[in-house]
């Protein structure tokens, strides 16, 4: 982005605002509870600024998390920044719409007019990080910057009342704290955990004639949308108190499609957890130059009725220079190994990321096209859709084939059915070093053929599936005749081979990186769903499940979404998914990996679901920023 003359400026009047707001907002606070904070009296302007270190570890109140920080010196102090999406899931913030990058507004224990809280954000390669110097003192927390590590240690507040009420989109229940203090969510099918850094005044669950619990009605004008006019007895099947030496759990039973919003209020202190099924905040965050986070709702018409699907996406402008694309494998060394999307996001330096293609997640060996650099990692299989893009913004969606064939020095042509693939079928196929520096058979009774600089240099039987492994010579490549599909003599030791490869459709040679999945879901603006078409099982093209896709607008950028469960509902169809893709703008679509494997990634963590329900994966496409 190209730095204007009152950039500076602009970025110096946003932190003092900033500083201002922060500063009334505490002001407004009882003196006991300011006592020791300071605010730099000015703030440069972020370009003004000088990195002190950073880490990729948060300690909080003992607990550990991996979550990216950063320190820099801005005129005479220290300033500490934390991820942002690091920061929403460890201190409990909720990031507020903005569009733009440097400003990032908040909601957490917000001022008596209820405005969000301004903080300044920054970007670093590959993070976004949000300066928190001021919440953590407004929190009475103290830090320690150690090598790797940011520790944080916040002082427990105390919670001295719990109520609950009916709403008619679910259940609400209000906690009363004495101060400002941090929790975390984490949320599985049927159970919700909110961990609060604080403590109840009994080391049990007391019972509803307890002073803890409230039975008055949550009616307060100031919880005006906080409560139902009648309190109700507090419902011990909803929620149990754990209490441990850091932390007060509040566990909660989940009815079915329902999740956890958790938000706090000021003016008292309160944390609030609402029990829905659309669960999610409409939201769009101008993450920075290139990259737009939303957080919407989109309805789907079935005959008369209407569905609610709550979707999570990224917008990226994929022909902005500063901005590119890549497939992303959780082993960069060879093709077996899965690991969670945020893992594999974080070891690439990815920006932003979502699951890729298929894969068998017994043998973690890749089940369709990946190409990486113009290098095929895994040749497409079935004629499935496939994704390509290349450096010049270009990218196109269709069903994919590739045709490799091995020519003989007696001018024989000997079809290879795949490349580097975990998909087993009897015929020849074919494993480069990009598979890896070994090759282990994958069925019985494989007859191995070892090529280099052209020539067939070593020909072995293979025996049981699994308990060979062969070197894949570095300037060649392995053959493996898998039921005896071709005879072994056609290919003697020393003879001379050469490899033709083609795509089909063959423009799609043009692509330096592709990703294969299925099926296609829209193909210029029309829906193309046809699950037979790519030979996937009737269970498949009929099951409803979490989702994900790519798909490109009219203007050329990419989407990225990731959809679960509709409103009070199951999960959505293909079909389904491609008029979800359709109502956000693809003119293309193309359906991936989905259920357990759905990952939507952004700064280092998933924006889409809690990471205890999200399974490692083989690939996905990462989003890397050089700004």
């Amino acid at each position: 982005m190209r730095k204007l003359p009152w950039y500076p400026l602009t970025l110096f009047l946003i932190s003092l605002i900033s500083t201002l707001i922060i500063y009334l907002f505490i002001s407004n606070l009882p003196q006991s509870k300011i006592q020791t904070i300071t605010l730099s009296p000015q703030i440069l302007p972020v370009e003004a600024s000088d990195s002190i270190q950073q880490g990729k570890e948060i300690i909080l109140n003992g607990n550990k998390y991996n979550i990216p920080w950063t320190q820099w010196q801005q005129g005479d102090k220290i300033r500490t920044g934390i991820s942002d999406i690091g920061a929403m899931n460890l201190l409990g913030l909720e990031l507020l719409s903005t569009n733009e990058p440097n400003l990032q507004p908040i909601r957490w224990f917000g001022t008596d007019s209820g405005q969000p809280l301004p903080i300044l954000a920054r970007f670093i390669a590959p993070y976004r990080y949000l300066d928190v110097t001021e919440l953590i003192q407004l929190a009475r927390g103290e830090l320690q910057a150690r090598n790797n590590t940011l520790e944080l240690n916040f002082p427990l507040a105390q919670i001295s009342n719990i109520r609950q009420g009916n709403q008619p989109w679910g259940k609400r229940i209000v906690l009363d704290v004495d101060r400002p203090t941090v929790w975390q969510v984490s949320q599985a099918k049927d159970q919700g955990v909110v961990m609060i850094s604080g403590k109840v005044s009994n080391n049990s669950i007391p019972d509803n004639n307890s002073p803890l619990f409230n039975s008055e009605p949550l009616n307060n004008i100031d919880e005006d949308d906080l409560g139902s006019p009648n309190s109700t007895p507090l419902n011990s099947s909803l929620f149990s108190l754990e209490n441990t030496e850091k932390l007060t759990k509040i566990k909660i039973n989940l009815p079915t499609a329902s999740g956890l919003n958790v938000f706090s209020l000021s003016n008292p202190n309160r944390i609030v957890i609402d029990v829905r099924s659309d669960v999610i905040v409409p939201k769009e965050i101008v993450w920075t130059p290139g990259i737009i986070w939303r957080q919407q709702f989109v309805r789907i018409k079935n005959g008369l009725s209407e569905d609610i699907f709550p979707v999570n996406w990224l917008e990226i402008a994929q022909r902005s220079p500063h901005i590119s694309l890549k497939p992303i494998n959780s082993n960069p060394n060879k093709q077996m190994g899965t690991s969670p999307l945020v893992v594999t996001a974080q070891n690439w330096q990815a920006s932003a990321a979502i699951n890729g293609g298929f894969f068998n997640r017994n043998n973690q060996l890749p089940l369709g096209a990946i190409r990486q650099d113009n290098k095929w990692l895994s040749s497409p299989i079935l004629g499935r859709g496939a994704v390509a893009w290349n450096e010049q913004g270009l990218v196109k969606m269709n069903r994919l084939s590739l045709r490799e064939n091995l020519i003989t020095s007696t001018g024989q042509t000997i079809p290879i059915l795949f490349l580097n693939s975990g998909y087993v079928q009897g015929g020849i196929a074919r494993y480069t070093p990009e598979w890896g520096q070994n090759y282990t058979t994958l069925s019985d009774n494989e007859t191995i053929i070892l090529v280099q600089n052209n020539q067939i240099i070593e020909k072995k039987q293979a025996g049981q599936s699994g308990n060979n492994t062969f070197p894949i010579p570095a300037n060649g490549y392995l053959l493996t005749i898998r039921k005896n599909a071709v005879s072994p003599n056609s290919l003697s030791r020393g003879a001379t081979v050469k490899i033709e490869s083609n795509t089909i459709p063959d423009e799609f040679n043009q692509f330096s990186q592709i990703v294969g999945a299925g099926p296609l879901l829209i193909s210029n603006r029309r829906i193309v769903v046809n699950g037979e078409a790519e030979k996937f099982s009737k269970g498949f093209q009929q099951q409803k499940a979490s989702r994900s896709a790519i798909g490109v607008t009219n203007k050329g950028t990419i989407m990225l979404v990731a959809v679960h469960t509709r409103v009070g509902g199951s999960g959505a169809t293909l079909d389904e998914m491609a008029q979800i893709m359709q109502q956000l703008g693809a003119v293309d679509a193309l359906n991936l990996d989905g259920g357990s494997s759905t990952s939507l990634a952004l700064g280092g963590q998933l924006i889409d679901r809690s990471p205890v329900t999200a399974a490692r994966v083989h690939n996905g496409i990462g989003v890397f920023v050089n700004p």
